[in-house]
């Protein structure tokens, strides 16, 4: 039953190997349930106070569990259940159970990278973590991440855009949202993909739960890339789990004067391979997976620009050109947007977005009550448009024509 893969998996004192080594000695939870503590005498990896652990047999917290999952709608896999990603499973501390929200992707179907970095991270890193993202989805992969703040969040919205679906692994419960900025990442996540977590509801983030996130991002994973980390990391350790369970690991050359960059470029030292595209690493995988990996022709100059990143002072000398150019005869206000756009080269969808924007700025919620669009199909429409250089981007999620 359900209750007793609860229970198994929260016993204090039980590493992750041995709930694994018990699933491989015993049918299922209900049998190692009702085991007395000599059934157990003959597992050597179980410690004494595993074995101790194992004979309280209070469902009651499993049980309060089950009903949280319920009323948060929070879906439940079991370590045998189909749907559970063998790439997972065949990691040597495999979670037994993870908690989830949203509709888990066909992971085993595709190749899925991870993508980490630093949270603190540069307008640099931001800008290709949000591209890689972006072009890894167009690309047919799938983006796996732990939802932070900086590189994480930028390569997921990325892939968002894209119109792939992503995996978001928590390092808290799957029914906290963590970090609260993030609130509209959470809300595309667990529309346009899944939000997991081993941890069960209501356990709140702590030191200890992100390096041990970090293993099921990995796990999941055909290969993590590395976009920008520092020389002390939680994306390193992700990369060192990575190459202890066999996966690839894919590093963002980095500014060498910049501390935010002397863990990634020391990977590459160590010997982790150079990417500087999404097909750069998808092209490894194509073979195994011909049906689903595609390379998407897309200039190298284009970028998918973060919606919000730090603001950068202006060069100096760009501000003295302004100054001495003064305001062109053609500028006009906010509240009638000049824009050469040639809307033959444009989609539908995209026309009806410049056909909003020509009224001037607007929110986003703004253009999809005015288009129709859903959500995820906006933010694709409006990457292609920003690629394309017809708007730009401005703080507080509006857009404007450029």
């Amino acid at each position: 039953m359900l209750v007793h893969w609860i229970w198994l998996s929260t016993r204090p004192g039980l590493s992750d190997r041995g709930k694994t080594v018990l699933l491989q000695h015993f049918r299922d939870p209900e049998d190692i349930y009702f085991a007395d503590s000599g059934a157990f005498s003959h597992i050597g990896e179980l410690s004494p106070e595993a074995v101790e652990a194992l004979q309280d047999k209070d469902l009651g917290s499993a049980q309060e569990i089950l009903a949280v999952c319920r009323r948060e709608r929070l879906q439940i896999l079991t370590y045998r259940d189909a749907a559970y990603p063998r790439r997972l499973q065949n990691i040597p501390d495999p979670p037994i159970v993870l908690y989830y929200k949203g509709q888990l992707p066909q992971l085993d179907a595709t190749a899925a990278i991870a993508v980490v970095g630093t949270r603190k991270a540069s307008l640099y890193g931001l800008t290709t973590a949000k591209r890689m993202g972006y072009q890894l989805g167009r690309c047919g992969g799938i983006v796996v991440s732990g939802m932070a703040q900086g590189i994480d969040a930028m390569a997921m919205a990325g892939a968002l855009t894209a119109g792939q679906p992503v995996v978001g692994v928590l390092g808290c419960g799957a029914d906290i949202l963590y970090p609260p900025s993030n609130k509209a990442l959470f809300r595309d996540t667990e529309e346009f993909g899944c939000i997991l977590s081993e941890f069960p509801p209501g356990t709140a983030p702590a030191r200890w739960t992100f390096p041990k996130r970090n293993r099921i991002i990995s796990g999941l994973s055909s290969g993590v890339l590395v976009v920008e980390a520092p020389e002390k990391s939680g994306a390193l350790i992700t990369a060192r789990l990575a190459a202890e369970q066999g996966r690839d690991v894919f590093v963002v050359p980095g500014n060498i004067d910049m501390p935010s960059f002397v863990g990634s470029n020391a990977l590459l030292r160590d010997g982790a391979a150079v990417a500087s595209s999404g097909w750069d690493i998808l092209s490894e995988y194509q073979s195994l997976y011909p049906e689903k990996l595609h390379r998407e022709n897309e200039p190298v100059h284009q970028r998918a620009y973060p919606d919000e990143v730090p603001k950068v002072a202006e060069p100096e000398k760009k501000k003295h050109l302004k100054k001495e150019l003064g305001t062109d005869p053609i500028d006009k206000g906010p509240s009638e947007p000049y824009s050469d756009v040639d809307e033959t080269k444009l989609t539908a969808d995209e026309r009806a977005v410049v056909a909003v924007l020509r009224g001037g700025e607007r929110l986003v919620d703004e253009v999809i009550a005015e288009t129709g669009l859903t959500t995820g199909k906006l933010l694709a429409v409006m990457t292609m448009l920003e690629l394309k250089g017809v708007i730009r981007r401005l703080p507080g999620k509006r857009m404007i024509l450029k």
